[in-house]
């Protein structure tokens, strides 16, 4: 028992752990003093809305802290690996000892640990989800690939993320704030001066335009009638019993999405811009093919 402590959590951590710790399973779950909680330096999330803390709050004081947060050793104190909002909220409300789950993680798992708890727990803000992805490749030297699969993603959306980063300061503020979606965004990273992505993110803000119209401002691609041979022209529409339909396919793809036909018969059109977006395109495409098939289109008509 003695050498397993020197090779895991270290010397002294005996003494740290209170009665009542468990152990199951090669875990340690200890309640620990929360004072002795040291916050995450490496915490992707930067924002915790209040509103969704304090309902947090409000339930551990009713039920009390269910699932353990997760730490690590570090100069005699537990720093925090995930589970930030609940720590925040279990001291709203009053908490003074909270349940957590004690590992030896180096640096590079502790912040994969932090991105894939607030991947899959809770939307996050993409400016911060780019952020973590670009710190996995700068500080621990990982390939795009590599970080890919340590979060359970493509690729191509790894890549574009990081992609966000290179977007003038305002417009990645925009990003933070929500003001703007990925889906405004990816356009705006085919066009290569700076002053005319900001131009056009005016524009988009400005009127409020949709993650389709931004598509069309930025390409200049708008919708032209089309001459038959016998000179005739038609006009492209929609079919509004689609109309849903399109638009998440719109957000799943972050592209333009067209459905020609009705719920009975027809076909699909997604857009994309560059070599690298068809990549993207076609690996969300594979993914979604591997897992759950969409509802029919019937299920998406205007009621």
């Amino acid at each position: 028992m003695a050498n397993a402590g020197k090779r895991g959590l270290g010397k002294g951590l005996g003494a740290l752990i209170p009665p009542g710790s468990v152990f199951i399973g090669g875990r340690t779950i200890v309640n620990v003093d929360i004072n002795n909680v040291m916050p995450n330096p490496r915490q992707p999330r930067t924002r915790f809305p209040k509103e969704a803390l304090h309902d947090l709050s409000e339930s551990i004081k009713a039920q009390g802290v269910i699932e353990p947060i997760l730490t690590r050793m570090r100069d005699g104190k537990y720093e925090l690996v995930a589970g930030e909002r609940r720590l925040r909220a279990a001291k709203m409300a009053g908490i003074s000892v909270i349940p957590a789950i004690v590992k030896d993680f180096n640096d590079e798992q502790s912040l994969a640990l932090s991105l894939i708890e607030n991947l899959q727990r809770e939307d996050l803000n993409p400016m911060d989800e780019a952020e973590g992805y670009a710190r996995l490749t700068a500080e621990f030297g990982l390939t795009q690939e590599a970080v890919a699969k340590q979060v359970g993603k493509d690729r191509s959306t790894v890549a574009n993320m990081i992609r966000l980063l290179s977007l003038p300061k305002q417009i990645k503020e925009s990003l933070h704030k929500e003001e703007i979606t990925v889906g405004h965004a990816r356009p705006l990273l085919t066009v290569e001066d700076a002053d005319k992505q900001l131009h056009f993110w005016h524009e988009i803000v400005k009127g409020g335009l949709s993650v389709r119209d931004t598509e069309i401002l930025v390409t200049g691609k708008e919708e032209k009638p089309k001459a038959k041979k016998g000179g005739r022209k038609r006009v492209f529409t929609q079919n509004v019993e689609l109309n849903a339909l399109v638009e998440r396919l719109t957000e799943h793809f972050a592209t333009k999405v067209k459905i020609h036909g009705s719920p009975e018969r027809g076909r699909i059109e997604i857009e994309y811009y560059s070599k690298e977006d068809l990549e993207r395109v076609l690996e969300l495409m594979a993914v979604r093919a591997t897992t759950t098939p969409l509802p029919p289109p019937t299920a998406y008509s205007a009621q």
